[in-house]
Parts: structure tokens; sequence; C-alpha cells
């Protein structure tokens, strides 16, 4: 059954007036989702090893340019006799049967495929970071408000009931007023796959060449970019960086060790590091508080609460004298039960076209994660401080 007679805004809101009457009550809500996943790399393989596991949603179809690839994608389908492949994503859009389509392809391929999805009347969860730009990610956002399709942003934190219960417990003041953010997320690797053809190096490698990718920040930073947006519940309103090719002389074109600040109203810092050549603590947000901090890693999380200043005033100057003494807080672990957020975020994907749901990570999420790359990206070419632009940048 398609699932079509329902309109949305940009950022997922029903518009309910427009809804077609019978559309509830002829939605078997049994009904299983046909999913055609377009890029069978490491990211889209292992999105079909999900699926296989997941009632209601069913791969049907993959789609990638490297034959190698697509077949690799196509063995992993379950039951996948009546399945198909193609090497061009417009002919997998063909497919009548096809509900719906995964994007993990090359961040520059994003938008053309996202729109090209929506006007061939597919649903939409779009890997991140949404596009590679400001112009593209407007493209995509420009065709969600014509469309009446889910679209859904692979910014899975926002389905993670870990990060979801993180979320409430600092909008329930716990970590008091949040004055800073620090992130890394730390590898001791190159980043490289191996090549069976040198032909097919830019293809394989696209994270490490400008034409497909923004690198370290678009690929790993926009997850915990996309965090800060939320619990701050702002855009930044400028930023700076410095970045580099400056461990692996490979011939990459993309930044190999980055670290960009983003500032938010009421003056709030927002740190991003990035490395290729050191793992310690490897990744790592840190929401600092005058309450507290929340310190989060990849499956937990801990919260420290401020412990207090003990000033000691010396003999003969009462200020330069003086020494403070700090008693830290002792750190408490949070035990929050959750499943792999990717996961989570295909349940909710699966349940948002079922049930006709705004999603989670709605294509307006993901644009505002997308624009503050941009910047991000600007600020470290350019060495200057980019501020966010509402005539650039809209949303």
């Amino acid at each position: 059954m398609k699932r079509k007679d329902f309109i949305r805004n940009s950022s997922g809101i029903l518009l309910g007036s427009v809804i077609s009457p019978n559309f509830m009550a002829n939605l078997n809500p049994s009904s299983t989702i046909n999913m055609g996943v377009i890029g069978t790399g490491g990211r889209g393989k292992g999105i079909i090893k999900l699926i296989n596991n997941l009632a209601g949603i069913n791969v049907i179809a993959v789609c990638d340019t490297l034959s190698f690839r697509l077949k690799e994608g196509f063995d992993l389908i379950r039951n996948n006799k009546n399945s198909k492949l193609y090497n061009d994503y417009r002919k997998l859009l063909d497919n009548k049967n096809i509900d719906g389509v995964i994007i993990s392809t090359p961040l520059n391929t994003h938008d053309k495929i996202a729109v090209d999805a929506l006007d061939a009347d597919k649903h939409v969860y779009c890997e991140k970071t949404l596009a590679k730009g400001a112009a593209a990610t407007r493209r995509i956002l420009n065709k969600c408000k014509t469309s009446n399709k889910i679209f859904q942003t692979g910014h899975q934190y926002h389905s993670s009931r870990l990060y979801k219960e993180l979320v409430n417990m600092i909008e329930d003041g716990k970590v008091g007023k949040i004055t800073s953010i620090e992130a890394q997320w730390n590898r001791n690797g190159n980043w490289r796959k191996p090549v069976p053809d040198p032909s097919l190096e830019r293809q394989i490698n696209w994270r490490m060449y400008r034409e497909y990718s923004f690198g370290l920040l678009a690929e790993l930073s926009s997850h915990q970019i996309d965090f800060a947006n939320w619990i701050i519940k702002a855009n930044p309103k400028k930023a700076l960086g410095i970045g580099g090719v400056h461990y692996w002389k490979d011939g990459r074109e993309t930044y190999d060790n980055i670290k960009v600040i983003y500032e938010y109203p009421e003056g709030l810092k927002a740190t991003y590091t990035c490395l290729t050549s050191n793992a310690k603590d490897g990744y790592k947000i840190m929401v600092m508080g005058d309450k507290g901090t929340l310190t989060i890693f990849n499956n937990a999380a801990w919260f420290y609460p401020e412990g207090e200043y003990k000033p000691e005033y010396g003999e003969v100057d009462g200020v330069s004298g003086a020494t403070n003494n700090w008693s830290e807080g002792k750190g408490t672990p949070l035990d929050i039960v959750h499943l792999d957020p990717t996961k989570q975020a295909l349940i909710d994907f699966r349940d948002s076209i079922i049930n006709n749901m705004a999603p989670l990570s709605g294509v307006t999420i993901g644009a505002k994660a997308a624009y503050a790359v941009d910047m991000g990206i600007k600020a470290m070419d350019t060495g200057e401080m980019i501020y966010w632009d509402d005539n650039n940048y809209i949303l």
C-alpha cells in the first residue's frame, strides 16, 4: 500500500486539514515497509544487517556504482530471491514496490538523490550530514516543503533513549546553566580503506577528497554538533576553526586534524576536536554547567556535581595571597537502558511511516547541523570568523 495521502511541512509537522479522511482507516498497521538502500559501502551494509532483524521493514533493492559493493549489499538481504540490484539509483526509484529509500552515499550526492527520491514518491532516510554546503541543504529543505513524504535525517541521537534521557536531565536543570560544551572524536589510524584497483581510489576513499566530502567535521563531529543544537535550542552565531593535513601525508584533501569553536547565544562556547593520530579517550562530550558536568561516552554517561571553592587568604594581602582549594563532587554513572542508536532510528523511521508520525530527526534538524558544518569548514578554510547568515542559512 502506498502511503502518500498526507502533507507535511519542512519541520515534519502534519498539516491535518489536508489529510485524506480515509487514510488512517485504509492503512494496515502491520504493513511491511519495502526499502531500497542506495549506497552499499560500510554504512549501507551495516544498515541492511540491522533491517534484516527488524519486523515491519524489509530491504527489497540495493544500488551502488561499484559492482563488488553492489553484490556485497545484495548478498546481505534477507530472503533476496525477489530483490533487485541497480547500478543507477534512478532505476531503483522507478520500482513501484519500493516505499522508501536509505541514502548512504558520499555526501556530495545526498541532495540530488534525496530530491529525486521525493519526486519519485518515496519516503527518505538520509544519512548525516544532510548535504554538502548551504545550497545543497536548501535544495532538500525546499523540496520537503512541497512533498508529502516522511523525511528523516541520520542524526540518530534523537532516537537514542540514552541521549533523550540526558536531554531530559539537562532540561530539568541537572547541570544548571550550561556555559561550555567540549567534544572530541579521536582515532589513531589513517581512515583509509583498501583499494582493489588504483582507479577506484577516490570512489572508495571518498571521505578524503573535497569533491565528495567535508571530512572529519561532517562525518564525525556533525553528530556532536547536532546534540549541542538540540540541548541549547539555538543555532551557532559564529565559528572559528583550524584544520590541516599535518600527519597523514598521503594525498588526502580533507583535514586529518581539526578544532572548531562555535559561539551560541549568551556567549556559550562549544568546541569540537577530531584527531587521526591519537585516540586518547576516543569519543567524548562534556556538557559543563554551574551545577555539574555531564560526561558522555559512546554507550555510557556520568554526572559530576560541582564541588565547592574554599578560599584561603594569605596573611599580608587578601587578594594576591589568596588560594582556592577545590572540593570536587564524585562522579555517578548513569544507568540508562538503550538500543544501538542506528537500530532505534530505523525502528522510529518505520514507525513514522506506518503511523503517520513526524520523525524525531526531521529535515530541519538535519539542515541546522549541515549549516553549522558549513560554517566550520569555511572557518577552517579561510582562517576567519564565520557568522550565521539568515540570508544563506534559510530554514
